[in-house]
């Protein structure tokens, strides 16, 4: 285990990048140091990072921006945009990366806390779990994608409805419309997400990446436009180490051992 900030909040341990992206406390708000550092982390050299697994502080996963700062800031519109700046890199960081990313959401996952989850590879959350958009309710309209994200995710006739009603979606109803990728009870909702990340930091990581690769690109092709890249990217994972560790462990009839 190896802490890359001074108060824990981020730490790579056994090929997992574990971050806690909201400030310590019940409902925390968006730890600005950590998202910064996550981005950084991200952007470098991620040879030993096989899947990041983010989190809350406290009991929650996150509550997004600190608006007690909004309302004492001088020039809200400088402050706001900055953050939403930064925040932007942080979420493109996420989307980017080769690596999967596992959401933890316990508690409420609100405003930017909503935006961080719905970014993620692999949502866990638990009957518990409570999402909402926040924005409107302090005048404000979304960033950190989430009106992107949110109508591929659930469709764009129920996004609208959410987004301008300020809906709370609670974790049954957002598994059923794929704001959550598994459910499982609320106490096990970071016991799973970990068991989830620790499993694909030991997986394939080429076969990963060119996963991610293919999801990414997809949205931008037409399908005749988009099987030859999936005849090129299977053919070179069928030629990389772990290609053929796969294909031998399974004619082995044994667990494969991927590097």
């Amino acid at each position: 285990m190896r802490s890359l900030m001074s108060d824990s909040s981020l730490i790579l341990d056994d090929g997992v990048l574990h971050c806690a992206i909201s400030v310590p406390g019940r409902a925390g708000s968006l730890d600005g140091p950590v998202l910064a550092e996550v981005a950084a982390t991200l952007a470098g050299d991620t040879s030993g990072i096989g899947a990041v697994l983010l989190h809350g502080g406290g009991a929650s996963f996150c509550t997004g921006g600190d608006v007690s700062a909004f309302g004492s800031a001088t020039d809200p519109q400088q402050l706001v945009g900055d953050l939403a700046t930064s925040f932007h890199r942080f979420l493109l960081a996420l989307v980017a990366t080769d690596v999967p990313v596992v959401a933890a959401v316990t508690g409420w996952a609100a405003g930017a806390g909503m935006s961080t989850a719905l970014a993620a590879d692999v949502i866990v959350g638990g009957p518990g779990t409570r999402f909402r958009p926040a924005y409107p309710g302090i005048g404000f309209s979304p960033d950190g994608g989430m009106s992107w994200s949110l109508p591929r995710l659930i469709g764009v006739a129920r996004a609208r409805d959410v987004l301008l009603t300020d809906t709370v979606v609670e974790g049954e109803q957002a598994h059923a419309w794929g704001m959550l990728t598994r459910l499982v009870p609320d106490d096990e909702v970071r016991s799973t997400a970990l068991a989830v990340a620790v499993a694909l930091a030991a997986g394939p990581r080429g076969s990963h990446a060119a996963i991610k690769a293919l999801l990414r690109d997809s949205d931008g092709r037409t399908l005749g436009e988009h099987l030859p890249a999936e005849a090129a990217s299977i053919a070179a994972c069928a030629a990389s180490a772990d290609g053929r560790e796969g294909v031998r462990a399974f004619l082995e009839r044994r667990p494969p051992v991927f590097g």
